[in-house]
């Protein structure tokens, strides 16, 4: 069977692919019924001299490679009718900016294998970047504190080599006794939890967080059990919470009046309540003036998050009595980063690790029958129709939602 790593072709570029040189030669000395290529690319965090450095052959025309290997989109002029394609198609929530793609994908008669939906037995996804998102995030939160209160100025994290030479800088910095709020214990809730132990920060309860004052900063790290509760008063759980989301309200402010950077690396379903409202935002106890949102849910349970920033143009400023965007240095401003794609400012780190769950987890399939599925699942479309699981889509192609 023939692969292709192929060439990351939207805008603004990305850098990272799917596969490392060393990945790749791994690869194939494990599967002799694997071929594997890349196309050239002068983007790529990885040289086309360094695949070719170790034994995989570099190409132009991809037009006989049968599975197409990428990270984001590929823009509809560039998809080659009749193949199979793994990518962020970023079209299974319904989003609108993508109709189009996906209507391309139908007509042109490709196998799509989303990413985003590739799952374990049990559900569990088996491949994504959110540790880096967790691991880029944190940093660029703290960066941006450093520019409000002009205490300090981090470089950009794209400057930097990888997650060491992050930490690296994180370690110069002297921070005041400032409390620091991480929710969310996934991949990306740890990924941020890596930096702040990476740069000694003393985690504590929430007891603590709540109720006493320290000399030095601290942190806490929560997930849905301990900022929502129950509406009817009775005890909570985080299943209960992910199975009936709609009983639930926020226990989240009793945080903000002691938060001074808050760290959003949870996830977000539908019909939970928001962590914190624009009203709540506008309490004289509302403490919290940097939020780094990993999360990134526009306009939804983080109220400053207004929109995505960008790599190149990371921070705004929220201000809570206008609910306005303004600029972060204002000193009413709620400083907020929000840049959705967070791991491409670590495409050499973000690729490896994603590279070893893909070669793991993805490409036995190919070989073993697809014994677990994980193929099957993650199928959006084949033979120009949307697949059973994926059918609900079918008014979203169609220009009906």
């Amino acid at each position: 069977m023939k692969f292709v790593l192929i060439k990351e072709r939207k805008n603004p570029p990305d850098r990272r692919v799917i596969f490392s040189p060393e990945a790749c030669k791994a690869l194939v000395a494990s599967n002799p019924d694997l071929e594997l290529k890349v196309e050239s690319s002068d983007l790529r965090i990885f040289t086309d001299d360094a695949y070719k450095a170790e034994g995989i052959e570099v190409i132009n025309d991809i037009s006989d490679c049968e599975v197409l290997l990428g990270v984001k989109e590929v823009p509809i002029e560039d998809l080659i009718p009749n193949k199979k394609y793994f990518f962020f198609s970023h079209t299974y929530k319904k989003q609108p900016y993508n109709r189009k793609l996906l209507q391309a994908i139908l007509n042109k008669n490709i196998e799509l294998y989303d990413h985003e939906v590739l799952t374990n037995t049990k559900g569990i996804r088996v491949v994504a970047f959110g540790r880096y998102a967790g691991i880029v995030g944190a940093y660029n939160g703290f960066r941006a504190y450093g520019l409000k209160y002009k205490i300090f100025n981090l470089p950009k994290a794209e400057h930097l080599p990888d997650q060491q030479g992050l930490i690296a800088e994180l370690k110069k910095i002297k921070l005041p006794a400032i409390k620091i709020m991480l929710t969310g214990r996934g991949r990306v809730g740890n990924g941020a939890r890596e930096m702040l132990d990476a740069m000694q920060i003393k985690k504590v309860t929430v007891a603590d967080y709540l109720e006493t004052s320290f000399t030095e900063a601290v942190y806490c790290q929560i997930d849905a059990s301990e900022y929502n509760k129950r509406i009817d008063g009775v005890r909570g759980n985080k299943p209960d919470f992910f199975e009936n989301p709609e009983a639930y309200k926020t226990n989240f402010t009793r945080f903000t009046r002691v938060t001074d950077y808050y760290i959003a690396g949870h996830f977000y379903g539908d019909g939970a309540p928001y962590l914190y409202t624009r009203e709540d935002a506008k309490h004289p106890d509302f403490n919290i003036k940097v939020v780094a949102d990993i999360s990134c849910d526009i306009d939804g349970p983080v109220a400053s998050t207004l929109r995505a920033s960008t790599v190149a143009d990371p921070i705004y400023g929220y201000h809570p009595q206008t609910e306005k965007e303004v600029n972060f240095m204002d000193e009413d401003a709620i400083a907020v980063m929000a840049v959705d794609n967070l791991p491409c400012e670590l495409p050499k780190d973000a690729s490896i690790g994603f590279g070893e769950n893909f070669a793991k987890q993805v490409i036995p399939a190919f070989f073993n029958g697809d014994k677990d599925g994980v193929l099957e699942r993650a199928l959006m479309t084949k033979n120009g129709k949307l697949t059973e699981k994926f059918s609900y889509l079918q008014d979203y192609v169609d220009g009906k939602e």
